[in-house]
């Protein structure tokens, strides 16, 4: 290794031992029994091509443990799909309850579930948790830190195995991944995760980048103006930057996954993750 990766490598360990100390929280999440480790978890990522794997395989969806991300709950097929994991981990549906999206998706977790299911949210936001989800007995509110760790291989396997942090969480697929892990799951499938963003990415001529994220479910237009609006903020390069993290945190997952031992396929048609060897749903 060269000297200056080995000072970027020893810069970023000692920032994120930092973080860890500062925002980590030391807790354990709920392990699974062992006789349902052995199942396949599907995390639903809301990519357009969750559609398709709805109507496709239903079956697999029904009979496995699924876990749903974001904006799920405010589609129609939530209560018919019953997750039985839902994960957040924006700072945007805990601190812009204003928003009528995320009214309304606290509103669907709060009143819809009627099935056993667990909540994980970051646990900075655990005391931005709407009362009504907390007052629905089928919901069980679970933590998780995301709290971004790169550097030295010892200080990320620590951190990953003992739940303290996670390669850096720019896309809520990361921690579902994670918190799957963590959960004691040894066959991980990844549904919806198209993650094709560079095909839907342009600059117009008033220099501002436009990006059209789609989904599986019809587009909200209150919620495709506000990803509008944020992307306004931002720069190209930023925004490429902000993929690249993304992507190399997959990595990270699949390297951290190879040595406990944990098998992670990426089901999604077309996806753009190349981390994760490609397998249909079982």
């Amino acid at each position: 290794m060269k000297l200056s990766d080995s000072i970027s490598t020893a810069a970023k360990s000692l920032k994120s031992i930092v973080k860890i100390i500062l925002q980590s929280r030391r807790h354990t999440i709920s392990h699974i029994p062992e006789d349902e480790a052995s199942r396949p978890l599907i995390i639903m990522g809301n990519g357009p091509s969750l559609a398709d794997t709805i109507r496709l395989h239903s079956q697999a969806l029904h009979s496995n443990p699924t876990l749903a991300v974001n904006f799920a709950a405010n589609a129609p097929e939530f209560t018919s799909l019953k997750p039985r994991y839902y994960l957040l981990a924006d700072p945007h549906f805990f601190t812009r309850k204003d928003d009528a999206n995320v009214a309304r998706l606290t509103d669907n977790l709060a009143t819809a579930v009627t099935w056993e299911m667990t909540l994980f949210v970051p646990v900075q936001s655990i005391g931005s948790v709407a009362s009504g989800i907390k007052s629905n007995p089928a919901i069980k509110i679970e933590t998780f830190n995301a709290v971004g760790v790169e550097g030295w291989q010892w200080l990320e396997g620590t951190a990953f195995r003992s739940g303290r942090g996670m390669p850096r969480p720019r896309n809520v697929l990361i921690p579902s991944i994670m918190v799957g892990i963590l959960m004691g799951y040894r066959q991980i499938y990844i549904t919806g995760a198209d993650h094709s963003w560079t095909r839907t990415i342009s600059v117009n001529d008033r220099n501002e980048v436009v990006s059209i994220q789609p989904h599986f479910y019809k587009e909200d237009e209150k919620e495709i103006e506000r990803v509008r609006t944020d992307y306004l903020r931002y720069p190209l390069h930023q925004i490429l930057y902000s993929f690249y993290v993304a992507f190399k945190s997959y990595f990270a997952i699949a390297r951290h996954a190879s040595r406990i031992g944990v098998e992670i396929y990426n089901a999604t048609p077309e996806s753009f993750i190349d981390a994760f060897p490609r397998k249909p749903l079982p």
